[in-house]
């Protein structure tokens, strides 16, 4: 795979070598098992994949790259570069001004640039409709376009099935920056719907079978259809794509059901079921797939809690923390700054959606008589430099801990 150059400053002398030793060991990644680290008082559990992908690393050369050959210029990014506080923060530091939130509110008006401008195109990609805005300006939109490679191959695929005359459903956040580019890119293509989860493809599916009407459709679906979208004759053929970095799980589960609902509709026969369902295999990236999976794998072993580093607003971090949740204590945190203490800890809450406080967290789940155990990953768009200051502050926590050299060197050989 391609080698990146991105800062230094992102990568670490402890989590960076880590990984490169599992990968030169595991070249096929076949062994999800976590790695641990014993440090005596204290051992974490680190999952075998995380961490910046390869979309990621792509976006962020380009991005430094376009500060480093435009001096003088100014420099704006659409929105986010990733959804990770440091990259962005940094990025910022350096001059570069957001158009746009990661809702797609404007923070600086089209009429303010100019054709000298820089604009970069952040990985999640961007919609037609922004691109075309853009090139009347007089700006290049290809130079310094960040957008991964897997989210394009999800635009193909809506374009190929869209060729033939099946109407794309798209599994995703409906304000998240890449469904917002694929919804865009797809609907040229093809009549397109957005479902964020199970429970709104359960609804879609009334729709398909005729027991609700379509009136219905256009207030219960409002800013997730495609103009002209006719739920009578647009739910007749369907295919399935997804934002990617939905849980595989829940994408597959959308697919699975919304394709029983066809079978029945149409008293399909196994050979017959192209015609009302196409047969679209499943278009998450290859991190995610690896960082669910790596998770998974992880929560196959006894530990007392789990960290999770990421942005708070990162879709495929949010549904990492998703996952460990449902099994021990964990906490999303950006950085380890938010580790207060060794006994206080402010994290996200992604039901409430803001950040909270837990006390005593280092101790609450702790059997006696063994080491404390953590669970540690994070997502695909953190730095490796943020996993190190979480595990290094961890461990300063506890005075008997064996050194770090001593515990690296274990598996330096």
């Amino acid at each position: 795979m391609k080698s990146f150059d991105i800062p230094e400053y992102y990568r670490s002398s402890i989590i960076t070598p880590l990984k490169e030793f599992r990968r030169k060991r595991d070249k096929l990644k076949r062994d999800f098992t976590p790695t641990v680290l014993d440090f005596g008082p204290v051992r974490f559990l680190v999952a075998r994949h995380f961490g910046f992908c390869y979309g990621v690393e792509n976006a962020v050369e380009i991005a430094y790259k376009a500060i480093a050959e435009n001096p003088g210029k100014r420099i704006f990014l659409l929105s986010e570069m990733i959804h990770n506080p440091d990259v962005n923060a940094d990025l910022q530091s350096r001059g570069v001004r957001f158009l746009m939130d990661t809702k797609g509110n404007q923070l600086v008006n089209w009429a303010e640039l100019t054709p000298d401008d820089v604009v970069i195109i952040p990985a999640f990609g961007t919609t037609l409709e922004i691109q075309q805005q853009l090139a009347a300006i007089g700006l290049d939109v290809a130079k310094y376009d960040t957008t991964c490679p897997f989210v394009e191959k999800v635009w193909n695929k809506a374009g190929q099935i869209g060729q033939k005359n099946y109407t794309v459903v798209v599994h995703g956040k409906p304000t998240h920056e890449e469904t917002r580019a694929t919804f865009s890119h797809s609907k040229e293509a093809a009549p397109t719907v957005v479902v964020k989860d199970m429970a709104q493809a359960q609804r879609l599916a009334r729709y398909i079978t005729g027991e609700a009407s379509a009136a219905e459709f256009f207030s219960e679906f409002a800013g997730q259809y495609s103009d002209g979208f006719d739920p009578t004759r647009d739910l007749q053929r369907i295919g399935v794509v997804n934002q990617t970095t939905m849980l595989a799980s829940d994408t597959q589960g959308i697919a699975d059901y919304l394709k029983q609902v066809m079978i029945r509709r149409y008293a399909l026969q196994p050979d017959q079921i192209d015609a009302h369902f196409a047969n679209t295999r499943d278009t998450l990236c290859y991190a995610t797939n690896d960082n669910q999976d790596a998770t998974y794998a992880l929560l196959t072993y006894e530990a007392d809690f789990a960290i999770v580093a990421g942005g708070y607003n990162s879709s495929n971090t949010s549904h990492i923390v998703e996952l460990c949740a449902e099994k021990l204590p964990t906490y999303f945190i950006e950085s380890d700054q938010k580790i207060l203490s060794e006994t206080l800890i402010r994290h996200f809450d992604n039901h409430t959606k803001q950040e909270i406080v837990t006390e005593n967290f280092l101790t609450a789940s702790t059997q006696p008589d063994r080491p404390v155990t953590v669970l540690l990953t994070c997502g695909a768009s953190c730095p490796d430099a943020v996993v190190e200051g979480i595990l290094l502050r961890l461990v300063g926590f506890f005075p008997d801990a064996r050194p770090v050299g001593e515990v690296m060197s274990e598996f330096m050989v």
